[in-house]
This record gives structure tokens, sequence and C-alpha cells, in this order.
């Protein structure tokens, strides 16, 4: 099944995204083959991380990485979404082997990580991370995480977050 999507930004706009800035708006195809819609997300804490593709060395060492973190992130008020430019089919399978405990988003078409300014060589994914905040906005984000260290990094992020009352 294509992705559906819509996005709120243009390219342009979103390769200058930086903290204080609206999240680009979106829908896409969950790993479950539902939709998820960034605008339901509005107050509560969000994490997106983009990756190039499942399966590969790096992508499973990230998601691995958010799958042992996860009650640490949770705990910290936030749920995590991996975004490639994966298949509904592909991100399910790759949920299913590594047993991952959150949803990864299907972008087969890329229209969301060009809105987000992740996109790079052959159309795949930068690896990058952003934190979205109840409001709808960027609160953090980093560019060419360590697929290892991202979730440790969210979490601190998180912690912060927490004691500033953000």
């Amino acid at each position: 099944m294509a992705a559906s999507l819509f996005v709120s930004a243009t390219r342009a706009a979103a390769a200058e995204l930086k903290p204080g800035d609206p999240a680009p708006a979106f829908t896409a195809r969950t790993d479950q083959d539902r939709t998820f819609d960034l605008q339901e997300r509005k107050g509560k804490w969000t994490v997106l991380y983009f990756y190039p593709k499942s399966g590969t060395p790096g992508c499973t060492k990230q998601a691995c990485a958010f799958r042992d973190d996860m009650e640490a992130i949770r705990k910290l008020g936030a749920e995590v979404f991996g975004l490639s430019r994966d298949s509904v089919q592909s991100q399910r399978k790759f949920s299913l082997k590594h047993k991952l405990p959150f949803t990864l988003l299907a972008d087969p078409e890329g229209k969301v990580i060009n809105a987000y300014g992740t996109a790079g060589l052959l159309g795949y994914s930068k690896r990058w991370t952003f934190i979205v905040g109840p409001d709808l906005s960027i609160r953090w984000m980093r560019k060419d995480v360590d697929p290892v260290l991202d979730a440790q990094e969210v979490a601190g992020a998180l912690r912060g977050f927490q004691k500033q009352g953000a």
C-alpha cells in the first residue's frame, strides 16, 4: 500500500529547520499499516529519528539502542518513532525481527524526509534525530548522530527539558 503523506513545509524551508521552529506536519503509514498523524501528538513529547534503511548494520544498532532505552525514554514522557524510505512491509519485518517496542514510519516517496531536510545520497535519509515538544515545535535536533549513542542522547535531552520544566 502506498504511503499517504501530507507535508506542510517546503524542501527549502526544511533545510533550515532549527529548535524553536514548528515541526513540519505530516501523515505516514506505520509498520502496522495504520495512519500516523503528527498533529495527533499535540500535548505529547515525540522523538522522530530518521535513518537510511532498515536492516543495515547502523540502522539496526540505532533501532536496538532505542529499543533497549525505551523504558527510560517513556518514563521521561516521550514516545519514539523511526522513519525511513522503507515500505510498510519492510518496516514491519524489521520491527518484528528486532522486537522493537516503538512505531516505525514508512516514507517511500521521501516527502517527510525532504520536509525535515534529512535527504541524503540516492534519496535515503541522513541519520538525524528530532525531539518535538508538546506544542509541536522542534525542541532539539541532532545531525549525523551516532547510531549507538542516539537513544542515550535523546534521554539526556528529555531529562534536561524536565529539569527546566519545559
